[in-house]
């Protein structure tokens, strides 16, 4: 179900050098429950667009809908009552306390102040921050990125379907940055709000995006999912803006699961003779895992200590340099890998059993394998003009 349709949505400004399109006729829908994130370099459009959903901007023309309804008949108060909104400055009241800046919609909702300091302490909780510490407190005594955090529960307090964030982490350090994202996601996969959200950081977008709108000139280029935008960008400025890079940022995107393969394994009472057996019967090239009794991977036996020892598989192994999940992503796997020097790890689940391994090749070849799609679709006219 969409949540937010933008309709040939167009804002033209009018300078003494005359008019300046900065949003040309903009189409787009976001949607339940999904984030999606404005790129694009400065003066592009990507603000504009997302000021005129709550007209902060009134459109030139164009419609905006929110859950299926047309928001021109709307008058502004009643709009903006249905939309979170968070800003870089966070814009919380300096005279007011937390409590009191995130109670600010719900009392003028008319909430009694039972339910409105009730939902100021749920909501600091659900940022992260401990009520009894904090609901008292004034803005100065707050950190940049707890100020970001109760500017994130502001826009939560009267529940509204939808939030707008303009640029909501750029002004914390990139340290705070990751945590908050983190926390964020966390708190999205419970709330499920429809979040459109104006970034500079491709990065960002990739990590927190359902799906991604590329502005260029007041127009929009391209909007897709992350692991498209990135495998196929539209054009030459799309590919540009998204970096040379764009193959690793995938890996942010693709979770162990999705290329994990299955593993043979040897036990500490198998002879190392069997162990050389299995390495060559299933084309391992260094080594192969060994697992106790559970199934849980205990260590490898490399081949070279099984083609030149006799004895137990027990006896002669290597302690394992790290594992790795189904639901991690491929960016840690490759972390892992690169500062372990192996180019395979053992995946095993919550109770340390194995459940498969996931290998250098392996991600190489699920990578890979969309721009080889690419290349026989670009050669396909050609073929079928010889077949034909």
């Amino acid at each position: 179900m969409t949540m937010i349709k933008i309709d040939n949505l167009t804002k033209i400004f009018e300078t003494p050098n005359g008019p300046v399109t900065a949003a040309d006729h903009i189409n787009m829908e976001v949607p339940e429950g999904e984030i999606c994130v404005l790129l694009g370099p400065s003066g592009c459009g990507k603000t504009t667009t997302l000021k005129m959903i709550n007209r902060i901007i009134p459109p030139s023309s164009g419609r905006v809908f929110i859950n299926g309804e047309d928001t021109t008949g709307l008058n502004t108060v009643e709009l903006r009552r249905n939309i979170g909104y968070v800003i870089q400055q966070i814009g919380l009241f300096p005279n007011m306390t937390i409590e009191e800046n995130i109670a600010v919609v719900p009392k003028l909702l008319g909430w009694d102040s039972n339910r409105y300091k009730a939902r100021a302490k749920e909501l600091l909780e659900l940022v992260a921050l401990d009520p009894s510490v904090f609901l008292k407190r004034y803005p100065r005594e707050l950190s940049g990125g707890q100020q970001q955090r109760v500017g994130v529960a502001r826009a939560l307090a009267a529940d509204p379907p939808v939030m707008l964030m303009d640029e909501p982490f750029g002004a914390i350090d990139p340290i705070n940055r990751e945590v908050i994202q983190d926390e964020f996601l966390k708190m999205q996969q419970e709330l499920r709000k429809t979040i459109m959200f104006v970034s500079h950081d491709i990065d960002e977008a990739v990590k927190m995006a359902n799906r991604i709108a590329i502005f260029r000139g007041g127009r929009l280029v391209q909007y897709d999912t992350p692991d498209d935008l990135l495998a196929h960008p539209k054009d030459d400025f799309v590919e540009s803006f998204v970096g040379d890079d764009r193959a690793l940022k995938r890996l942010r995107l693709v979770q162990v699961s999705q290329v994990m393969e299955p593993v043979a394994v040897v036990k500490p009472s198998d002879s190392l003779q069997t162990a050389l057996a299995r390495i060559e019967e299933h084309g391992y090239s260094r080594a192969i895992l060994m697992v106790n009794e559970k199934h849980q991977p205990i260590g490898y036996v490399s081949r070279s200590v099984a083609q030149t020892t006799k004895g137990l598989c027990g006896d002669h192994y290597f302690g394992l340099k790290a594992t790795t999940s189904p639901s991690d992503d491929l960016r840690k796997v490759a972390s892992l890998m690169f500062n372990h020097d192996t180019t395979w790890l053992p995946c095993t689940d919550e109770q340390g059993v194995l459940v498969g391994r996931v290998t250098q090749q392996g991600i190489t070849h699920y990578l890979g394998a969309t721009y080889q799609r690419d290349a026989l679709n670009a050669q396909s006219p050609h073929l079928h003009q010889v077949n034909a």
